[in-house]
């Protein structure tokens, strides 16, 4: 009697960690970036009462005879399933859809969470929203590259920086009149950028040079220079040229203005002249507006105010050859464990790393539907091992009572 009540003993303290592992589920129903967790159970070592015979030449084998000890936690674990996206509308909220953790710098140890709600601190480092952990990535180096085959560090985000572009390419457009005499001309001006982002104010003088040619020349600024020929069709259509760069000087401590002119809209018609610059890639200087992250790679941008994008960093993800191996520390944050394996760290959306979904964060993978039948298995078990422990009570009354 006492063996069974023992034996049922280990059932009850295993059912109630069972039910613990439902309740914490249950509890992080709409933690993000939480990890379900279920139970194992083993049963446990067994007293011998016969080991059985082989078969002999007269008679058959026998075998053994075995009482078990009742049951035991084999593991708990986490499940590692994707939890849905919920969409927030902040380009800083991350979520990685597939394979994979973010990385936190913790000193000595990192922290490999799936809840990316990240923000800014006031040193302009990337960092967790809730726990001020620093997520781990790679900045851009001197060349504007970011090296992915380099340890991953802190990604800092600069402030008060400006940029501007200076112009490279412009394009005319609209019609040089094919009702002009040879040796008429007429100037266009245009605006154009240094490399600081001051804008130049040039013009350029178009003149007949024959029935079917126009001959250009870059007239100002002072120290401007550039100029080509333009020969049209019999239809008033572009057919060819010659010259393209139109160079001005910049201003004070900025590059030369290199040009190139794209002349292929321009036509030749019986109408009058209209012709003007109908875009060009210069910007001004602009100041930072938005921190953008891209989908799929966790590329970092810089905004600016005149429109111009700047690459800074890139996010870093780790996959793990067998995460179930990797220990809880609290705060939907795991680090290395024994049998994890160790942390294989690239950009997002390689080499079997998920894709970062930008604007996203992952919700619980919970099942409640599962807990609360996992609560009424844990219920169910718990009351029928506590009736084996009454029942063998009655049992040993009954045997004391004999002696009455």
């Amino acid at each position: 009697m006492l063996r069974s009540m023992f034996t049922a003993i280990s059932s009850l303290n295993l059912h109630q960690s069972y039910l613990d592992v439902v309740a914490n589920n249950l509890a992080n129903a709409n933690t993000i970036g939480y990890k379900t967790s279920r139970v194992l159970f083993q049963d446990q070592f067994y007293q011998m009462l016969n080991p059985g015979s082989g078969p002999a030449a007269n008679l058959g084998g026998t075998n053994p005879t075995q009482v078990g000890l009742g049951v035991k936690t084999g593991y708990i674990s986490p499940i590692f399933t994707q939890g849905a996206l919920q969409a927030t509308g902040r380009n800083l909220d991350l979520a990685i859809q597939g394979d994979g953790f973010f990385v936190y710098d913790q000193g000595a140890q990192r922290r490999y969470s799936r809840e990316g709600s990240l923000t800014l601190d006031s040193a302009g480092i990337l960092v967790n929203a809730s726990t001020g952990l620093r997520v781990q990535g790679w900045m851009v180096n001197a060349s504007g590259v970011v090296d992915t085959n380099l340890p991953p560090g802190n990604i800092q985000i600069p402030q008060n920086r400006t940029i501007a572009r200076a112009t490279q390419n412009a394009i005319f457009g609209g019609n040089l009149s094919a009702d002009a005499l040879v040796g008429d001309s007429v100037d266009t001006t245009m605006g154009i950028y240094d490399s600081l982002g001051q804008l130049h104010t040039a013009t350029v003088t178009f003149t007949r040079t024959g029935a079917n040619t126009w001959s250009w020349a870059a007239t100002a600024p002072a120290g401007a220079a550039g100029n080509g020929t333009i020969t049209f069709d019999a239809n008033g259509h572009y057919a060819s040229s010659t010259g393209s760069v139109l160079s001005v000087p910049g201003s004070a401590g900025a590059n030369p203005i290199n040009a190139t002119l794209d002349l292929t809209s321009l036509t030749m018609l019986s109408a009058p002249t209209s012709t003007a610059v109908t875009s060009q890639d210069g910007l001004a200087a602009g100041s930072i507006t938005d921190v953008y992250i891209t989908p799929n790679d966790g590329a970092i941008f810089l905004v600016y105010s005149n429109g111009m994008r700047e690459q800074v960093g890139q996010i870093a993800v780790a996959r793990f050859t067998n995460p179930a191996g990797l220990i809880h520390t609290g705060y939907t944050m795991f680090q290395q464990g024994l049998n994890s394996g160790d942390p294989q760290i690239g950009a997002a959306n390689s080499a079997g790393r998920g894709a970062i979904a930008a604007g996203y964060l992952e919700g619980s993978n919970v099942d409640m539907a599962q807990e609360f039948t996992n609560m009424i298995l844990a219920q169910r078990g718990f009351q029928a091992s506590s009736r084996v422990i009454t029942t063998s009570d009655e049992i040993i009354q009954e045997l004391v009572n004999l002696k009455r």
